[in-house]
């Protein structure tokens, strides 16, 4: 039993004669009728019953064929994917961001993307920073978007964009009435702070210490998404990225711009020493082209 033989059978059942399927395969009938013989000695059973001149499927027949008709199926679905890996290198692309951009910056880029790719099978996941730099530099993922505290060995980075640390606080908060939030002001304030190896709070320590002031410190996480939260809460106030706070200004949290500007500096992640495929490049373009259009501080 080869490939060429299961395709003459399939267009014998298909169109019904083998004149038929010879015109379609354009072949002769008789080369229909060999591989049809030839099939059935491979296989141990009939396929036809032949009633003067003509052929009429078996029960065998009839069972063999749907066996067949799957595996056609199979071979659209593997062409439907040379035709993705052609045009793009990949059905598929893998994403992982730090939490601060994948409510925000990811989505607008997905959805950019996937109305020109709309067949393109897309994993996303938000990780801590570090964890995208490990995902990305074994080769998992395709793209990662990281704050710049990360080890930079195995991956090739790239500046993505700064965004200025704001400062959540609760609305009602005696803070919310500033203006503008200096260090002084945060002195003994109830404080949801990020991780200790973030490069933000370790530039916000510096500037508390410069002053002589010292927060409380209430709560310590690394996503700027659970600041928002604990702000929303009324827990206390706290740093972070303005993009993060959007989906809460509706609710119980104010932002106030933070003095000595510091900012949030994020990387742009892919593996190294590997050329991109086109499907790659072309969400990566998708990224640049948001991070265009939302407001953020210059580089």
């Amino acid at each position: 039993m080869n490939l060429r033989q299961i395709e003459v059978f399939h267009a014998v059942m298909k169109t019904g004669t083998a004149s038929r399927a010879a015109e379609i395969l354009r072949i002769s009938q008789p080369a229909v009728s060999k591989a049809i013989q030839e099939l059935e000695r491979g296989i141990g059973f009939p396929l036809f019953h032949r009633i003067k001149g003509r052929m009429s499927p078996t029960a065998e027949g009839n069972l063999f064929f749907r066996e067949v008709e799957a595996s056609f199926s199979g071979l659209v679905h593997l062409k439907g994917a040379a035709a993705r890996i052609r045009d793009f290198g990949s059905g598929e692309i893998r994403i992982a961001s730090l939490s601060a951009l994948s409510t925000n910056v990811v989505p607008k880029a997905l959805k950019g993307f996937q109305s020109r790719h709309p067949d393109v099978a897309v994993t996303f996941q938000a990780r801590l920073s570090s964890e995208v730099k490990e995902l990305v530099a074994s080769g998992q993922f395709d793209v990662g978007l990281a704050a710049d505290e990360i080890d930079l060995a195995g991956v090739d980075a790239r500046t993505f964009q700064n965004y200025r640390v704001e400062i959540a606080i609760p609305k009602g908060h005696a803070l919310a009435a500033r203006e503008v939030i200096q260090p002084v002001d945060l002195d003994g304030q109830s404080f949801i702070a990020l991780a200790p190896e973030d490069t933000t709070r370790r530039q916000a320590e510096a500037i508390f210490a410069d002053h002589g002031i010292r927060p409380k410190i209430v709560l310590e996480t690394p996503y700027s998404t659970t600041i928002c939260a604990m702000v929303d809460a009324g827990l206390g106030c706290g740093m972070v990225n303005p993009l993060t706070a959007l989906p809460y200004l509706n609710g119980n949290v104010v932002l106030r711009p933070f003095e000595p500007e510091i900012y949030f500096r994020t990387l742009l992640l892919l593996p190294p020493n590997r050329h991109p495929p086109k499907i790659v490049n072309e969400f990566v373009v998708q990224l640049l082209a948001v991070r265009q259009s939302i407001h953020s501080s210059p580089t």
